[in-house]
């Protein structure tokens, strides 16, 4: 199948589904600042894009808005009920999403009773149904997966890696950690290598993507060079620095970073408040704060004040009053 994955540099770079982080205001920030050569949208449940009643379904549907400017723009989704995802790959075709991605790599105890994410690493069998129902609802659009290195130990990866890749998938990523270490130990970047070496020797096309304490794009190019992957995923790097991806230089050399920093904030709130006031809780734009505002003289202070306001109108009159 020929596709957007297909049309990529190597290496290239992608931005991490992260739940409320990487939501449509945070990317929309991104794709201004410097944007990676694939973006994901948050995690989203396909059990709710299936069942849920009006209201629930305009809610979840916001973690589904995207600018072209993101494109390609891959969709993430999750469920351990092939109708359900087959349901929500079709609806991801129609809302023009570049790609269809399904999680079966989050640890979270709520995936867990759900018999999703992670779990999946356990269930075989219904890994390829939900696989092959993302296939059917997404037609013509690419099916990727996103994956954990194994449930309780890395021995299992050979067997749940062949798995995958034989469903003919257009990626795979593999955060390179079990499900069991969550992120309390190293990356093991050397299983990245193994599942390359699983696709060569299975002689197929899937793209295979590493994950994992990535810090940079230096650091991106290095482990993609040294484990032989297609592609990079950056997460937690991204925090505080939509200018992540960034490969100009327009913002490397960063040695006005403070007001930088504020400017990309104050853009943030501004993004946020247009495309998420009403439907997602000013809280997760508050999780931001630190990220941006730290490292210099007065940003304790600063960020003490933004923590006491309660919408984005209000943190923006102060950003703009302080400066």
């Amino acid at each position: 199948m020929h596709s957007f994955w297909n049309k990529l540099p190597t290496p290239f770079f992608v931005l991490a589904p992260m739940e409320d982080v990487t939501d449509a205001a945070f990317r929309r920030l991104i794709a201004e600042y410097g944007k990676p050569d694939v973006m994901y949208t948050e995690f989203t449940s396909a059990d709710g894009l299936a069942l849920a009643d009006d209201k629930g379904r305009e809610k979840l549907l916001k973690k589904l808005a995207y600018a072209e400017i993101e494109r390609p723009i891959v969709a993430q989704l999750f469920s351990a009920v092939p109708e359900h995802m087959e349901q929500a790959a079709r609806l991801c075709r129609e809302l023009g999403f570049d790609g269809i991605d399904i999680n079966m790599g989050c640890p979270a105890r709520n995936m867990a009773r759900q018999l999703c994410g992670a779990e999946l690493i356990r269930n075989h069998a219904l890994a390829r149904e939900v696989i092959r129902a993302a296939k059917r609802g997404a037609g013509e659009l690419p099916v990727s997966v996103k994956t954990r290195a194994g449930y309780t130990h890395d021995s299992e990866l050979d067997a749940w890696a062949r798995v995958l890749l034989s469903e003919d998938i257009a990626a795979l990523t593999l955060h390179a950690r079990t499900r069991k270490d969550l992120s309390k130990v190293p990356a093991r970047w050397e299983l990245v290598r193994c599942t390359v070496s699983i696709r060569d020797e299975m002689q197929i096309e899937t793209l295979i993507v590493g994950n994992g304490d990535v810090k940079d794009l230096a650091d991106a190019h290095a482990k993609a060079k040294e484990y032989g992957c297609d592609g990079v995923m950056l997460g937690r790097a991204i925090y505080g620095n939509p200018f992540l991806f960034q490969r100009s230089g327009e913002y490397l050399n960063k040695k006005e970073g403070e007001k930088l920093e504020i400017q990309a904030l104050k853009r943030h709130l501004e993004l946020f408040d247009e495309l998420l006031a009403g439907t997602a809780s000013y809280a997760t734009m508050k999780k931001h704060f630190k990220a941006y505002i730290s490292g210099w003289k007065g940003a304790k202070e600063m960020r003490e004040a933004l923590m006491e306001t309660n919408t984005p109108a209000q943190a923006i009159a102060y950003i703009e009053s302080a400066q």
